[in-house]
């Protein structure tokens, strides 16, 4: 049954494709703009792809992780969470205040009730797999989560004036850090911990590095949602030095074991497949933010910083959480429409270097004004050319597996 999170997500994905090529046609001036879009592009990948894949698999993990059986699916968490999507989706772009409040009600009861089910699936006593449950992603995912239910209140709370009573001086960055810096950041950080031996074929390079990374991620998430909450940059700041901590020594993690092993021989097999280099040039366009902030921060003249805000957002989204997905999703969806054969990450050479290209022009239309409407359009269409193959991969994973199973079945009976 979590195949039925896995179609959602395979549907969004479809979406966020034509909403990327849409912003492209949008900034080279060949289709009109409508209000409410750009969000909705984001809320695709975010809210859409990425979200139902996490509730569907997150269960499994933690259940194999700790040693426990298969957890039953959960129909009160899937029919909330897409309630609540597909409410927002509706009432996001025509600006819909009942819509969107039903919504993140529907999306905020639905990540409680994931939280609650995964803080009672601890390790269970002498099992194998609980030997190191610290070096688990449980944490991280009920961690992350717990960031998304503050990124739900305050982004419902956008369109409600809740921050005036919150006391929030910039909501929507607060919203965004929550959600990014937070969610994301923590689940993703989590899948990697649970998933990299098998798909890297060699444990993280430094196993106990992973308390340290999940409390320098958690406090550094913290530090950037307070930073915006308070408007002072004494949480923002740490919060940026923490959290980029973190993420280059989960990177390193990555590496370490595909370029140089234990036993010093290159490991080129693994090291150039380009599913593995879509996870970890990634993390670049996480950190592409983290680089230039100290320049807006500082007020450094010919830095474009109101440009920058808004276009961050997309650059972080698109390079950092579609790409990440462009490598796990596939994974994901093997494992469950293939289970009899070997799973492995997702994409190729060209939505590698189309994915990357992508951000590339992102951040150059907004340091050159001029070219600010061309670089834009062609930073969408890399992006959606880029998830065209993944889409077609996923489409191929899914139409086997049904194929599969319907052959399991059997012809029908007759008399």
């Amino acid at each position: 049954m979590p195949t039925l999170y896995f179609l959602m997500s395979g549907l969004f994905i479809v979406m966020a494709v034509i909403a990327a090529l849409d912003a492209s046609l949008t900034s080279l001036n060949l289709l009109p703009w409508f209000n409410g879009l750009r969000w909705l592009r984001v809320h695709l990948i975010t809210l859409g792809a990425m979200t139902e894949t996490i509730f569907g698999v997150l269960p499994l993990l933690v259940a194999i992780r700790h040693g426990r059986p298969r957890p039953a699916f959960r129909w009160d968490i899937w029919l909330a969470l897409n309630a609540g999507l597909l409410t927002l989706l509706v009432g996001i772009p025509i600006v819909n205040e009942a819509l969107i409040v039903a919504g993140g009600t529907l999306v905020f009861s639905a990540a409680v009730l994931l939280i609650d089910q995964l803080r009672r699936m601890g390790p269970t006593v002498g099992a194998e797999h609980a030997a190191s449950p610290e070096r688990h992603g449980r944490r991280f995912y009920i961690a992350g989560l717990s960031f998304f239910l503050l990124g739900i209140l305050i982004g419902t709370g956008l369109w409600f004036g809740w921050s005036d009573w919150l006391r929030i001086a910039v909501p929507l960055e607060a919203h965004i850090h929550a959600n990014s810096w937070g969610l994301m950041s923590l689940v993703f950080a989590g899948l990697i911990v649970d998933t990299y031996a098998m798909w890297a074929g060699r444990p993280l390079a430094w196993p106990r590095s992973v308390t340290p990374i999940f409390w320098l991620t958690v406090f550094g998430a913290l530090g950037l949602v307070l930073g915006p909450w308070l408007q002072s940059l004494y949480f923002t700041v740490p919060g940026l030095i923490l959290h980029q901590t973190a993420t280059l020594w989960l990177m390193l993690n990555m590496l370490r074991p595909l370029i140089l092993p234990p036993s010093g021989s290159w490991r080129g097999a693994r090291a150039l497949e380009p599913g593995i280099w879509h996870v970890i040039t990634s993390y670049f366009w996480i950190s592409a933010p983290v680089i230039v902030a100290p320049l807006i921060l500082l007020g450094v003249r010919g830095v474009p910083g109101v440009t920058i805000e808004q276009n961050a957002p997309q650059a972080l989204i698109y390079g950092w959480v579609f790409q990440f997905g462009f490598a796990l999703l596939p994974y994901f969806f093997r494992r469950a429409f293939l289970p009899d054969e070997p799973a492995r990450l997702g994409g190729n050479w060209f939505s590698l270097v189309a994915a990357n290209l992508g951000g590339v022009f992102l951040w150059a239309s907004i340091f050159v004004e001029s070219l600010y409407g061309p670089f834009h359009g062609i930073a969408y269409a890399l992006w959606g050319a880029a998830a065209v193959p993944v889409t077609v991969e996923l489409w191929r994973i899914i139409t086997r597996g049904l194929a599969r199973l319907d052959a399991v079945g059997g012809p029908a009976a007759t008399d």
